[in-house]
């Protein structure tokens, strides 16, 4: 069986023929494809031996198709021009939703309330929002751009801190009274505990209160930020959380931070993307908006 039975021609030859037939140059379907004259010349002429027939007659200055050449380019541009109206399809789909995953306090308390001002902004792009309380290593394929904490170091991705990770006690009012009108950091050991156990012991060891875990005393870690100060509202105890995630609450006196004591895990909230789409339009314009927003907090 024939090579020509077995398979199409190759791609590079066949682009230069369709740009060839569409100009009727070989000097202009050698600028549009950024290639010399020479090779067009040559691809086509793979083409034509390939075949086994001429497809353009070469005369002064300029290349004029035969019969065959013109049947075949007719077919052939068709052909590119649904390549290229598929790819302009997929490529106006990709560029028009932007798929961003986050934390949830983090997207809920922060992100969520600023992301009008982005769609106002950029109506033409809309935004998918998903939210991850483990982010998967390294960054999924289905989403455009991650907001994680870390220390902003991952191989393959580019990476933009937005703002430190911080935390101190949260409660509500309720509990808050129960612990007095001028509370020491001690008398926390006196109420229900929410959060991370090594928040807890690092703000504790910081405020200068030892040996705060009394044996088999329960403590209330509910791996999410906006749950544990849900339980806190609802005057189920003291958490550990970050001021800036629930300035609202705190502003309308549904949340009390009963000191001024805030401590840092070292690690701080990042937008990331891999760094072979940083020259995507919707993502850069994400990231400067996003960037600006941190910026003015």
């Amino acid at each position: 069986m024939s090579d020509l039975a077995i398979g199409l021609p190759p791609l590079s030859a066949v682009r230069a023929f369709e740009a060839a037939a569409r100009h009727g140059s070989f000097t202009r379907a050698a600028a549009e494809l950024g290639m010399t004259q020479a090779a067009v010349s040559y691809q086509i002429k793979l083409l034509e031996e390939r075949l086994g027939m001429p497809l353009f007659q070469r005369q002064a200055r300029r290349v004029v198709l035969t019969e065959m050449g013109e049947r075949l380019g007719v077919s052939v541009t068709d052909a590119f021009d649904g390549l290229r109206g598929a790819f302009a399809a997929v490529t106006e789909t990709a560029e028009g939703v932007l798929s961003v995953q986050a934390l949830p306090t983090f997207t809920s308390n922060w992100l969520v309330p600023r992301l009008g001002r982005f769609q106002c902004a950029n109506p033409g792009l809309a935004v998918r929002l998903v939210t991850q309380i483990r982010m998967k290593e390294p960054q999924p394929d289905d989403c455009d751009v991650v907001i994680r904490s870390g220390n902003g170091d991952w191989p393959g991705l580019e990476a933009h801190r937005l703002m430190i990770c911080d935390f101190t006690p949260l409660c509500g009012p309720n509990v808050f009274r129960h612990l007095g009108r001028q509370p020491r950091p001690a008398d926390l050991l006196s109420v229900e505990r929410i959060g991370r156990p090594e928040w807890w012991d690092r703000w504790f060891a910081a405020a200068g209160v030892a040996a705060w875990g009394a044996p088999g005393e329960a403590l209330l870690d509910l791996g999410v930020q906006q749950f544990e100060v849900t339980a806190a509202l609802a005057g189920n105890g003291v958490t550990m959380g970050s001021p800036v995630f629930f300035r609202r609450e705190l502003s309308e006196g549904l949340l009390i931070q009963p000191f001024d004591l805030v401590l840092t895990d070292g690690q701080a909230h990042w937008l990331t993307y891999p760094t072979r789409r940083r020259n995507s339009r919707k993502i850069r314009l994400f990231r400067d908006w996003l960037l600006r927003e941190a910026r003015e907090g």
